[in-house]
């Protein structure tokens, strides 16, 4: 992989350098940009094999969705997977016991849900510290992370939340509404009904910077140099995250704000708080599959997701049902008990149904 690392450094010293006003903007756009494109570049190289994933951090993700618990060595992740699944990590009370990639199983609410425990983050793991690279990509490819700390280092939360932008993982965030539609010809041009703070030739610039020369694009919020790098950018992934403060046994009176979720791993304290906090954060839900001659019941769970269609049910049950487009309903979205409607309605919980 190409070493960018003097490009990088000449690039944040400019910026460092230039004055921030409205004159500058454009020109500080695009350096943002540039580094972007860089960023861009290295992860495109590092998940084809350049930066190397291996010993140990090529996971299979299996299950209804994927969790991984990120934090500093010795914040508890191992206690916690070991309470939440069949795993048995290694514990001890001295940092990096934890390896490799450690998965597990918990069931929860009829889902299986994975969970990695992997090694503690450094600060510096997204510049590679500590094998950060590799670390963080576990992470990328996540449903969901439990950034965690420990009750004597809450300061660390932000530091790994830093780490994780630093990757290009935006954490409780949504991808800016930005719609770019690529031409052959014609240059770039802009489209919003929304006043922007930027001005089109900032947005033209950093586009281009970006690797956009001939587009249509449709800006559909009001965005800042930084969002609209990410609308842009290839290597922006977006995942919702739980902060968890862990051994608050160990303290009298802990101070946190209602932002973290205290838990206590080693003695079980809080954990079905959590467990619950990770449902809903994952969006699932429970649809029930009535079969022929059978009245509604609640024996056979299928786990999907908010905004999910009844047709992305007849997907995740295979061939026989892919030709499915009507289907009887029970329960809280029917009118009435067996209503018949078309697949294209969206699953709610516990949500009873009979493909016709």
């Amino acid at each position: 992989m190409t070493d960018f690392t003097q490009t990088i450094e000449e690039i944040k010293k400019e910026l460092r350098e230039t004055p921030h006003h409205k004159g500058t903007e454009h020109y500080i756009g695009r350096l943002r940009a540039r580094l972007a494109r860089i960023e861009d570049k290295i992860y495109e190289a590092s998940s084809k094999g350049g930066g190397g994933g291996g010993g140990g951090y090529a996971v299979k993700k299996t299950g209804d969705a994927s969790v991984v618990l990120i934090g500093p060595p010795s914040a508890g992740k191992s206690t916690l997977l070991n309470k939440f699944t069949n795993a048995q990590s290694k514990v001890a009370a001295y940092a990096f016991t934890t390896t490799t990639v450690i998965p597990g199983m918990m069931l929860y609410k009829d889902a299986y849900i994975q969970i990695f425990d992997i090694p503690g983050l450094l600060e510096g793991a997204s510049k590679g510290k500590g094998r950060g690279k590799e670390v963080l990509s576990v992470a990328r490819n996540s449903d969901l992370l439990l950034v965690i700390s420990d009750v004597q280092r809450i300061n660390y939360i932000e530091k790994m939340t830093q780490e994780l932008e630093g990757a290009g993982i935006r954490i409780n965030k949504i991808k800016p509404n930005v719609l770019i539609n690529k031409k052959i010809i014609g240059g770039i041009t802009i489209h919003t009904n929304i006043k922007q703070d930027l001005d089109d030739l900032t947005i033209k610039e950093i586009a281009s910077e970006m690797g956009i020369k001939n587009a249509d694009i449709s800006i559909k919020e009001k965005v800042t140099i930084d969002s609209l790098i990410d609308s842009f950018s290839t290597s922006r992934v977006y995942i919702p995250a739980i902060f968890v403060v862990n051994k608050t046994d160990t303290v009298h009176r802990p101070q946190f704000t209602d932002h973290y979720l205290a838990i206590s791993a080693e003695k079980g304290t809080g954990l079905e708080n959590l467990k619950e906090e990770i449902w809903n954060k994952l969006r699932l839900l429970s649809v029930y599959l009535v079969q022929p001659n059978e009245e509604p019941n609640f024996e056979s769970p299928i786990i999907m997701r908010e905004g999910d269609l009844l047709s992305d049910v007849t997907v995740k049950l295979g061939t026989d049902f892919s030709e499915k487009r009507l289907a009887k309903i029970w329960g809280n979205a029917a009118h009435f008990p067996g209503q018949e409607v078309p697949t294209t309605i969206k699953v709610t919980d516990r949500m009873q149904v009979r493909f016709l």
